[in-house]
């Protein structure tokens, strides 16, 4: 039987730290502290509405998130520069191991889907900008929910929409919540660590530390690592 691949897309395959250089136009030297609130107040945000059960969209919090890392940062930005940022983020880069590695995926071993909290349309989009979209089966959006990940909830409606089961439905992803939230599921994750200094959150369930099924530092050899590791 295929193995189910849930491919996370922010932060995984789509670098959120691809407007650097535009940033740098705009702010100079503060362009990758800024950038680096801006991902991580739109995490915080998805986190809170997924807690306080107020979803907006995933773009909702990545526009606050801009708002809140622009006033940070006294960055003084016209409603214009904020609206052409945005609007670049839905055509934010590729990783540059995720084409190949997509590309090495044997299809009678593996059913890849693009997994994420964006809308199916914005995922769509970027997909497609990236010439990404050739290589998944589907894409599967948390926002049909009206919640976030790691809410139990989204892993089994991914299972629901991909027709995998627990056993046999990997996630791949750069966020530690999202593989520790894929793990608690019980689903098999993988952890993508493309930096050494990345550090996975010491997180325990019934007194047992929350381990990676796997890590990998790209996804250029993935299909070959996760085939090995099934025939465990």
């Amino acid at each position: 039987m295929a193995l189910t691949l849930a491919f996370d897309v922010y932060g995984t395959l789509i670098d959120t730290h691809g407007l650097v250089e535009q940033l740098r136009q705009l702010v100079g030297s503060n362009a990758r502290s800024l950038s680096e609130t801006w991902r991580e107040k739109q995490l915080e945000y998805t986190f809170r509405r997924g807690l306080m059960d107020d979803y907006l969209p995933f773009s909702e919090c990545t526009r606050a998130a801009l708002e809140y890392a622009c006033a940070k940062h006294n960055a003084t930005l016209t409603p214009n520069q904020k609206a052409d940022l945005m609007a670049l983020y839905g055509k934010l880069p590729a990783f540059s191991d995720v084409d190949a590695g997509l590309s090495a995926l044997d299809r009678d071993e593996f059913r890849p889907y693009a997994f994420s909290n964006g809308t199916e349309s914005a995922v769509r989009g970027l997909m497609l900008s990236s010439g990404l979209d050739r290589h998944f089966v589907d894409m599967v959006s948390v926002a049909d929910l009206k919640t976030f990940k790691p809410n139990p909830k989204v892993y089994q409606y991914f299972l629901q929409r991909s027709g995998g089961q627990r056993e046999n439905s990997w996630l791949i992803s750069s966020n530690p919540f999202d593989v520790i939230g894929a793990l608690r599921f019980g689903m098999k994750a993988v952890w993508v660590k493309r930096t050494s200094s990345a550090i996975f959150d010491d997180w325990a369930f019934d007194g047992q530390r929350i381990e990676p099924t796997l890590i990998v530092e790209s996804l250029t050899n993935l299909g070959a690592r996760i085939s090995a590791e099934s025939r465990h």
